[in-house]
């Protein structure tokens, strides 16, 4: 799970050339690497391919990175992991149809590839083929998460209550099948029902005590009811059968964070930073933790670095925009929060936060229709502040009295 603000304060957002306008300059972070210490050699196992790819990322050299996954894989095709590595990054860095040859190329290998069909799935997504990244979502699973992007899918497609209904069906038809009963967990936190989720992540924990995802996912349920404590359980749980669990590590930090053990969530997120450096979470997570200590440009400097590392992670855009209007930066909000959409395709706190900005810049009608757009979507927080921001947007248009 990510941190971000709430979304009830002042709010907008941006990247790419607004951290030039920044009032004092914000470093960027890599790891605490050493170049001339480290050996990078992809001609290892497929394993030691993806360790070597990361120590080049840690060092913020990923073109690099990729080129030695690019030759490695040209010499070991078959060898998916590495492969499917490679494909990430080129995903991250935006290069869609790379990626797309990459996963297509790994299932005409393994074409029972769930993990790679999730991926096929994300490429597509992004590029709104909504039919072709179901049909990929829909083969990757059991476990691997999927849900939440089927969620968001069948709602732009129309038909979410056919699937959350075929959902229901199969986990009362395997009340015994952790997997399924994991399914409409995830459906329930993708459509912020927390309590609802923990019942079938407890459900799965039923099942098999020792399930990562259930554990995790009932620490998400947990944070999404503000319960840091259980939470906490929870991940710590998680973490003890897997400590290299990544998923678990960040969000124990997240909790950390929201129960204001800064120092303790610090050393979380580093842990998790060092597991996997090209994973944007992570860094949005420090971007919090920055504004939480009072350094809003350390702030914004993460969260610009996790759009440079992540472009479709939202919440990137989210905290970045929500740092930029509590100091009243408006046009800046404004050309982030449009390029935050225009990277993620819909949300409703993206929305409210841009209805916001133009609503501080004076442009009403431009604010009336983004919090529109906010009410179409499930996000409650965005929801009710749409709800409450609207009449007053609308009030501000009409024609004084006579």
């Amino acid at each position: 799970m990510l941190r971000y603000s709430s979304i009830i304060a002042c709010a907008a957002l941006i990247l790419g050339s607004a951290v030039a306008a920044l009032p004092a300059r914000a470093q960027l972070t890599t790891l605490d690497v050493n170049p001339d210490s480290v050996r990078v050699d992809f001609s290892n196992d497929p394993a030691g391919a993806i360790h070597a790819a990361r120590q080049l990322i840690a060092q913020g050299k990923m073109a690099a990175a990729i080129d030695g996954l690019e030759a490695y894989c040209n010499s070991h095709p078959g060898n998916i992991a590495p492969c499917r590595f490679l494909g990430d990054l080129y995903f991250r860095e935006g290069r869609l149809k790379s990626a797309e040859l990459t996963y297509l190329a790994l299932l005409r290998y393994n074409s029972a590839d769930r993990i790679t069909h999730n991926r096929l799935g994300s490429v597509y997504a992004v590029e709104g083929r909504v039919d072709d990244a179901i049909a990929q979502f829909d083969a990757a699973l059991p476990g691997t998460e999927s849900v939440g992007d089927l969620v968001t899918l069948h709602e732009r497609k129309g038909d979410f209550a056919t699937f959350q209904a075929q959902l229901l069906q199969e986990s009362r038809t395997y009340p015994g099948d952790p997997g399924i009963q994991n399914e409409v967990g995830e459906l329930y936190l993708a459509i912020h029902q927390p309590y609802a989720a923990s019942v079938y992540y407890r459900r799965a924990l039923d099942a098999n005590a020792k399930d990562l995802t259930a554990l995790n996912g009932l620490g998400l349920a947990d944070m999404g009811m503000h319960d840091y404590v259980d939470a906490k359980t929870q991940f710590d749980a998680c973490i003890r059968r897997d400590h290299a669990a990544y998923a678990c590590i960040d969000d124990l930090g997240a909790a950390l964070l929201e129960a204001k053990q800064y120092d303790q969530a610090q050393a979380m997120l580093d842990r998790a930073r060092n597991l996997e450096p090209e994973r944007a979470e992570t860094y949005v997570n420090f971007g919090y933790l920055a504004d939480a200590r009072g350094d809003w440009h350390r702030a914004v400097a993460y969260y610009v670095q996790a759009i440079s590392i992540d472009p479709y992670l939202r919440e990137s855009y989210i905290d970045l925009g929500l740092a930029y209007e509590q100091h009243q930066l408006y046009p800046l909000a404004e050309a982030a929060l449009l390029k935050g959409l225009a990277a993620v395709v819909d949300d409703g706190r993206l929305h409210v936060l841009l209805g916001n900005a133009y609503s501080a810049l004076g442009e009403k009608d431009k604010a009336i229709a983004q919090y529109r757009l906010a009410l179409a979507g499930t996000d409650p927080d965005a929801l009710r502040i749409a709800r409450n921001a609207l009449p007053h947007a609308l009030a501000s248009t009409m024609p004084p009295r006579r």
